[in-house]
């Protein structure tokens, strides 16, 4: 508690699992940053989560639909209003918390140097059987009106290749640092 900012990648996570934990990590004071919010998964086949998302699109104000509710078509604000959702937003406890939370696709440049964790609890491989089918958030949120997914995949090679480069000149001083003490 009330450690560093914690960095999470959230490939592989499961969309509800995910939010949960970070929800009651926001509440003890933890500060959160949420990377590859587009890699995040949902369980059922695009269909059924497909209908549902096209369910929650047709529910709006019958008098004045800009009065909400909101309807966001981003992986990454789809996944921080699932979080929402699960803390008391309209309090002051809830609103700090809720301050405490960054969202990103991808992994931006100030967070792709840092060491970025998981949460088991949350991991599909851990917690879902392999013979279920699942839904990537990207895809869902491109069929719904997500006009960004070609703009975060081309941003995401460009950092993979970047990082690349950055491991393998690590493991050249590793293996010279190594070297060095047995010398030693």
């Amino acid at each position: 508690m009330f450690e560093k900012p914690i960095v999470v990648d959230c490939r592989g996570h499961l969309f509800g699992r995910l939010a949960s934990v970070v929800a009651k990590e926001l509440l003890s004071g933890q500060k959160i940053i949420l990377v590859r919010a587009e890699e995040t998964i949902r369980s059922g086949s695009i269909y059924r989560n497909k209908l549902r998302y096209l369910s929650f699109l047709r529910k709006t104000t019958n008098t004045n639909p800009v009065h909400g509710p909101f309807h966001l078509r981003s992986p990454a604000k789809m996944l921080w209003r699932a979080i929402r959702g699960m803390l008391p937003h309209k309090r002051a406890r809830g609103k700090h918390a809720l301050a405490r939370l960054k969202v990103f696709e991808g992994i931006p440049p100030p967070y792709d140097t840092q060491k970025r964790q998981v949460i088991p609890n949350a991991l599909a491989a851990l917690r879902l059987a392999p013979s279920r089918k699942v839904t990537v958030l990207s895809r869902l949120a491109h069929e719904v009106g997500w006009k960004h997914q070609a703009t975060v995949a081309t941003l995401e090679a460009k950092r993979k290749v970047r990082s690349g480069a950055y491991f393998q000149a690590k493991k050249e001083r590793d293996a010279l640092k190594a070297k060095a003490t047995a010398i030693v």
